[in-house]
C-alpha cells in the first residue's frame, strides 16, 4: 500500500501531533508500506530526505519558528504544498491519503481528492476543531470554520486523538468520528525498574503558551517550597519570558531548569530522570508528553480537560485539576506526591500498567485496517 502523509509540521518541527504521525509513519513501514510525507520546511532542514524509510518532502512557507505556526504559514502550506502534492499523486500514484489536521492539512487534502480521486483518512487533534482551543485558534477559526464542514464530509473515514476530540467534532460536523488515541513504543520508552529519589523531579513539557497554563507550575510548587524538589521545563514559546520573570521574583531559580527547545529523544530522557509529570494545561487534544509519561512511569498532575481525562484516573496514576480551584488544589495534590513516597511509587508504577493501552503497535495495526479498507473500497 501506498500512503500519502498530508500534514503542515512535522518532526523537528512542531509539537505532539508531528511526532504521533511520525510513529505512525514509521510502524507503517516497518509493516512494509510505502509511505510519503509532504510538510513544510523551516529553516536549516533539507528539502527532502528519508527518516526510517519514510520519503519526506518540505516544501516552503515561511515559516519562522519551529513551535508555532502562524495563520499565514498554515495557508501557505495549502496553497504551496498543492502543486507538490498532485504531482506525487500523479507520479506515484498513492493508494489513500492519511491527513493530519483538518485545519490546515485537511484542506490540501480535500482539493487533491476532488482533483486526483484519491480517498483520504482525517485524524483531528483538537485544535482543529472549532471550540476545542478557543483561546488558540478562536480568532482565526471565526473566518475559516465556515468553509471546513466539507473536509471533513468528504472524508471516507474520520478519526479523533480522543473521546473529547470526538464528541466536539461530532456535535460541530454531524460525522461519524472514531477515537484512535495517540499511541507510543513501550518498548523503547522502558523506565526499567521504578524507584524515587531523595528529592523529586518534576517536569512539564510543551509549548509555552496559555493552552499549557506554565505560570500555574511555578506558582504551584512555590506553595511547596518548604519541600525538597526540583523542576525541568521543557519547552519554548511566547510566555517563556514570563515563566523567567515569575520564577525570579519568587527567588525559586535554584529550584528549576529552563533548557529550552529540545529533540524528542532529550525529552524522553528528561521524562526517565523525573518522578512528576506536571501539565496544568486548560485545553488538549492526546497530548503526546502524557503518553510518554505514562510509559516513562511518571505520575501525572494535569488539568481535567480533553485527553489527560482519558490518561489519568484520579486518585491512582495522578490527580486532575479543575480550572476553578487549580492553582489551591495543585498545591494540596504536589504536597500529597512529595511528602508520601508510597503514594508516588504506586502511581508511577500505574502510570505504567496504563501505558499498555496506548501502546504504538496496536494503534499502528488499527491505522492500517482503516487505510487498506479505504484503498480498498475507493479503488475497486
Amino acid at each position: 500500500m501506498r500512503v500519502l502523509v498530508l500534514i503542515y509540521e512535522f518532526p523537528p518541527v512542531g509539537g505532539g501531533g508531528g511526532r504521533v504521525a511520525e510513529d505512525i509513519c514509521r510502524g507503517l513501514v516497518q509493516r512494509g508500506h510505502q509511505v510519503r510525507v509532504l510538510t513544510s520546511h523551516f529553516q536549516g532542514l533539507p528539502r527532502r530526505e528519508e527518516i526510517d524509510g519514510i520519503q519526506v518532502e518540505r516544501v516552503p512557507v515561511g515559516r519562522k519558528l519551529p513551535f508555532k505556526a502562524y495563520l499565514r504559514d498554515m495557508m501557505g502550506y495549502v496553497l504551496c504544498g498543492l502543486l507538490p502534492a498532485l504531482r506525487v499523486v500523479r507520479a506515484w500514484k498513492p493508494d489513500v491519503i492519511h491527513v493530519h489536521f483538518a485545519v490546515p492539512s485537511g484542506a490540501l487534502a480535500f482539493v487533491v481528492h476532488l482533483l486526483t480521486g484519491v480517498p483520504y483518512v482525517l485524524t483531528a487533534h483538537l485544535g482543529d476543531v472549532p471550540g476545542g482551543v478557543p483561546e488558540k485558534t478562536g480568532r482565526w477559526f471565526r473566518w475559516v470554520a465556515p468553509f471546513t464542514p466539507p473536509i471533513w464530509r468528504r472524508a471516507a473515514r474520520v478519526f479523533g486523538v480522543s473521546e473529547f476530540t470526538r464528541r466536539l467534532a461530532e456535535e460541530r460536523y454531524r460525522v461519524k468520528v472514531e477515537v484512535l488515541h495517540n499511541g507510543v513504543d513501550l518498548r523503547a520508552l522502558d523506565p526499567g525498574e521504578i524507584s524515587l529519589s531523595d528529592a523529586p523531579q518534576v517536569v512539564f513539557a510543551g509549548r509555552f503558551v496559555p493552552q499549557k497554563n506554565p505560570l500555574q507550575v511555578v506558582r504551584a510548587l512555590d506553595g511547596v517550597r518548604d519541600l525538597p524538589w526540583h523542576c525541568v521545563m521543557v519547552g519554548d514559546g511566547p510566555l517563556r519570558s514570563a515563566v523567567q520573570a515569575e520564577i525570579q521574583a519568587r527567588g525559586l531559580e535554584d529550584r528549576f531548569s529552563l533548557p529550552g527547545w529540545v529533540s524528542p529523544d532529550q525529552v524522553i530522557e528528561y521524562l526517565r530522570e523525573s518522578d512528576i509529570l506536571f501539565m496544568p494545561s486548560v485545553a488538549e487534544g492526546l497530548p503526546v508528553v502524557g503518553v510518554q509519561a505514562l510509559a516513562m512511569g511518571l505520575a501525572v498532575l494535569a488539568g481535567r480537560v480533553g485527553g489527560f481525562v482519558d490518561l489519568v484516573e484520579h486518585g491512582r496514576n495522578g490527580f486532575l485539576l479543575d480550572g476553578s480551584e487549580g492553582q489551591s488544589m495543585g498545591v494540596s495534590f504536589l504536597r500529597q506526591l512529595l511528602t508520601d513516597r508510597q503514594l508516588l511509587l504506586r502511581f508511577r508504577r500505574e502510570s505504567r500498567l496504563r501505558a499498555q493501552r496506548f501502546d504504538i503497535e496496536n494503534i499502528v495495526d488499527a491505522y492500517e485496517q482503516a487505510l487498506r479498507a479505504v484503498a480498498r473500497r475507493y479503488g475497486s
